[in-house]
Formats: C-alpha cells, structure tokens, sequence
C-alpha cells in the first residue's frame, strides 16, 4: 500500500488524475486492473485446488479429524476440477449478473437457480424445489419451507461475490441478498457474506486476520456466525502451535452443542452447518501461516465438509498471492479448453466474465478505472462502510413475505 500511494501521488502531482488516495484514511482504493486479474485468477485455482485435495474425505470424518496417513496426496491434475458442484452453482450465479446484469432481482436469480440441471442436496436442493413449486425468494429459504436455512449451502457458493466486488463489501452484502436468499437464511446468509466479504478484502491485504476482520464486518454482531468467528480467533490467539487444540473446542462449542446447530438439518454426527464448517476455514488460513499446502490440509484434516472448507480457505489464501505467485505444481497441469460442467465457462472464460463484472461493480459503485503511465488501467475504488443486514435467526425466524411467482414467471421455469 505504500508503494501505491506513493505512485499515487506523484502521478497527482504531475496532473494525470486529480484526487490522489488516501490509504491511511481509506476514502478510496488503488488496483491495477492487471494485479486485480491475477488475484482473481490466483483465488479460481485456490477453489480448484482445495476442492480436489479435499475431495476423496468429504463427510467421511464427521467429528474427528482426518488422520495424516489418509491425507490424499496432491498432484498437479487434481487442479482440474469441472465436475465439482462446490464451483459450478456459483457459476450459475455468474451467469445471471452477467445476462441480466449486475442488479438482476432477487425473483430472475430464482428463475434461473431453478431452471439449473444439476443435482443438489440440502439448502440448494430444497430451496431450488421450492422455487419451482412457485415459492419465489426470499421465502424459499425461509426457515418455514425450508429446514436446511442455516446449512452450508450459500457459503460455499459465495465466493464470487468476493471476486467481483474487490474492495466492495456492500456489494459482497447485496448479493448475498440476492442469492443466498435463494436456499439460505439467517447465518446460513452470513456465512456466505463472510467469506465474500474476507475474498473483497484480500485484493487489498495478506494479514490473514485483517482479512477475516473485514469479512466479520459484513455480518451481524449478535449472530451466532459472529459469534463462532471471535471464538475460532480467541482460541488460535490461546493456542497459536496447537490447531488440533482449536480444533476440539470447536468440536465442543459447534458440533456437540445443539444450541448451536438449530437451523441445520444434521443433529448426530454429521454437521453441515455453516458455522463450524467456516471455523474450519479459519483454522486452515490461521493456522496455514500463508503457506499453500498447510492452509489445505489443516482445513481438510478438520473433517465434516472437508472439500468445501480447504476449497474457500486456499480460494482467499490464493487471492492473496495471486496467480503468478502460486507454486506451479498448482497451475502446471491446468486444463484451459473445458468447460466447467452445465456452465458455458472454461478457464479463461470464467475468467473474461469476472473481470466484465468486476469493472461494472466498481463503476456502480461510484468508482472509476482510468489509465496510468505506468500501471495502465486501475481501478479507483472508493472506501465503503460495511452495512450488514439486520440480525435474523433461523430457530427463530420472522414472518414470511408470501412471495409467490407469477403465473407468467412459472412459465420461464423449464423443468423436466
């Protein structure tokens, strides 16, 4: 930041833009649109690379952590992950803003979740069951049709309101209302806007708390998820050698306690919440110590929905270091010509449409992209307040708003 601001200056006294930023004060944002691409691209290899590490334990360690000896070993074509759901839904999503534009209703996003074809499970399934039953959003993930609304659903759909909103964390919020409200509420919302709000904040710091402190900022104080988030930082604070110490306060506080399991639907062993599988991605990016491999593998080793976690913890991690800092073993094999499964995006395509998106988020959002001698175009982002949503909880929900879908909207609903 201090290099930025230092170009910034010289470049406004030399009259090539007027206002310069003040970083210190945080009243506007500086990213060359080249450094925002290579994050962005850094943090699509992080969500590739943790889903496929991680997939071969998924929910076979529910409350208990992963042995080491059954760790998967990495390979470089694990990255080639376009079968992987925890991608292509959020996908869905992309296409939507891309279709219908950056403010595309909440009822459009709906219509379009529920012509999907893939399969899905809890939230999604129920929430997309909902929709084409005629249950528009918000009401589709409202607790009263739906008992998955606290599940982990939208959290590991949201990363891509992170990755188009650099810096934007009220952008981050809005679209958690927009999507997350497809299947999710209550901390099932938060959840997603939390790891949104950390990816916005990532273009911009490498502290990993200062991150997670900027995602925390995007949530209510009084939820549980906000809750869960001080927890996993106090106890990492109390145990910075010893993650599997963490690790067996969380299982106490977030599994075994069913106060903190209410708007789920696993009360046994298995736990699909949002919040202990997002204090698992805290613990692989705390305890990861900024090192690939170890942000990976603490947060598969955690257990529960061990290919979602590590998958959002590398995707903020890799956003951070950006695509030409990642250790090549997780890029060299990368297959750029096919597309991921019921999208129309491959690689580079997945790319194009974020950046698309991203310039128009900065612009709406009273910023601008203007040409410098030396970094060419860059993004002036203006610094936002977080303005979370109001505190809702799934255990007990406020009333629902009879949102139904027209009979001309079910008839853009083409389902077999």
């Amino acid at each position: 930041m201090i290099r930025h601001a230092a170009i910034l200056i010289v470049l406004s006294q030399l009259g090539i833009y007027g206002a310069c930023a003040q970083t210190d004060s945080m009243t506007e944002r500086h990213l060359p649109v080249n450094e925002y691409i290579d994050k962005m691209k850094g943090a699509w290899i992080g969500q590739m690379a943790g889903v496929g590490w991680g997939a071969p334990t998924e929910f076979r360690f529910e409350g208990r952590i992963v042995p080491e000896d059954e760790m998967p070993e990495w390979t470089p074509e694990t990255v080639n992950q376009f079968e992987q759901d925890d991608l292509y839904v959020e996908m869905t999503f992309l296409r939507t803003l891309e279709l219908h534009g950056l403010d595309a209703s909440i009822r459009q996003a709906g219509i379009d979740f529920a012509n999907s074809g893939y399969e899905l499970w809890h939230a999604n399934k129920q929430g997309r069951n909902n929709l084409r039953s005629g249950i528009a959003p918000p009401d589709s993930g409202h607790p009263q049709f739906n008992p998955h609304a606290d599940d982990i659903d939208y959290q590991i759909e949201s990363d891509f309101s992170g990755l188009i909103s650099p810096g934007l964390p009220n952008r981050v919020i809005q679209l958690g209302e927009t999507f997350g409200r497809l299947m999710n509420y209550g901390d099932g919302v938060y959840g997603g806007q939390f790891i949104g709000g950390m990816y916005a904040h990532a273009f911009f710091e490498s502290d990993i708390e200062e991150i997670i402190d900027a995602g925390l900022k995007c949530i209510p104080e009084k939820s549980q998820y906000h809750e869960c988030v001080r927890d996993v930082l106090r106890w990492f604070h109390e145990n910075p050698d010893d993650w599997i110490a963490t690790w067996k306060k969380i299982d106490e506080k977030y599994h075994r306690n069913l106060d903190y399991r209410r708007g789920s639907c696993g009360k046994e062993q298995f736990n699909i919440d949002a919040k202990i599988n997002g204090a698992y991605v805290l613990m692989g990016l705390l305890y990861g110590g900024g090192d690939p491999d170890k942000t990976i593998i603490i947060a598969t080793r955690c257990g529960h929905d061990s290919d979602c976690n590590p998958s959002s913890a590398a995707g903020v991690l890799f956003t951070t270091l950006g695509y030409s800092n990642i250790p090549e073993r997780f890029k060299s094999a990368l297959d750029e010509k096919t597309p991921f499964s019921y999208t129309t995006y491959n690689f580079p395509g997945l790319v194009q449409v974020c950046e698309k998106l991203a310039r128009e988020a900065v612009v709406s959002e009273g910023g601008k992209i203007e040409t410098t001698l030396d970094e060419g175009e860059v993004f002036f982002i203006p610094a936002q307040k977080p303005k979370p949503a109001p505190l809702e909880k799934s255990w007990e929900p406020g009333p629902i708003t009879e949102s139904r879908f027209t009979a001309e909207e079910l008839s853009k609903i083409q389902t077999k």
